[in-house]
């Protein structure tokens, strides 16, 4: 049970793919522009990344050293096109707005890591495991990204619902701000993603001190002690 702890812990917060490994910059940091592009790239990379892991624990015994890179990229590039073919069956507007990145989950850092670092050397459950906390992880990272972008930006939440969730979805949308509200453009420019994400790993590096300085115990002599000191021999 520890490990599984261990495994979940590792994947949202302390080892996060995003905010401490830092992988997987490329599709977090260009399509992170409003919440529903964040849902559909991090439910994307959550399916990969949980299926490409569990295949490949599966079958790294059964593959030569020589050919092992190569096949581990045909595993990925499999639910890559799998989860693209999902997209465009049940969510072709967000498909189209996603674009290229989705084809280039295969190439993604966060997923051909674990593959070679945990996958291919942990049972099947412990596999499975790390990869959907590291995907959640990467996910909740993401969404996080695009919401703080689409209300500074917008000063609304959870528009375009309905490309992802169908058209009554749309009733989803939170106007945050006043229709007075001017709208900060550079939220959802590229060097706005750069910017809210610079934060929140600040953010995260700020808790991590916090916790840290609460688990530090300073033992301090109380006032007036004095040292003892024994002599003598002791008897057995």
């Amino acid at each position: 049970m520890s490990s599984y702890k261990t495994l979940i812990h590792q994947g949202l917060w302390q080892n996060n793919p995003a905010l401490v490994q830092l992988l997987g910059l490329c599709p977090l940091l260009a399509v992170s522009n409003n919440v529903v592009n964040a849902l559909g790239m991090g439910f994307a990379t959550l399916w990969v990344l949980t299926g490409s892991n569990l295949a490949i624990a599966a079958i790294a015994r059964f593959v030569p050293a020589s050919v092992r890179l190569p096949c581990f990229v045909m595993v990925i590039a499999a639910f890559t096109t799998s989860a693209e073919l999902l997209l465009q069956a049940f969510s072709y507007p967000l498909y189209a707005v996603l674009g290229i990145f989705i084809p280039l989950i295969v190439t993604n850092c966060v997923i051909l890591a674990r593959a070679e670092s945990f996958a291919s050397k942990a049972p099947l459950h412990l596999a499975a495991l790390d990869g959907f906390a590291m995907g959640a992880g990467f996910s909740l990272v993401i969404v996080a990204l695009g919401a703080i972008r689409e209300l500074l930006g917008t000063g609304g939440l959870f528009a375009d619902m309905h490309l992802l969730f169908g058209e009554g979805a749309k009733a989803l949308y939170l106007p945050m701000f006043s229709q007075a509200y001017p709208g900060f453009l550079l939220a959802i420019l590229p060097p706005g993603a750069f910017l809210v994400m610079g934060l929140l790993i600040a953010g995260k590096k700020y808790f991590d001190q916090r916790a840290a300085a609460r688990q530090v115990q300073i033992i301090k002599i109380p006032d007036g002690s004095k040292r003892v000191r024994t002599t003598g021999i002791i008897e057995p």
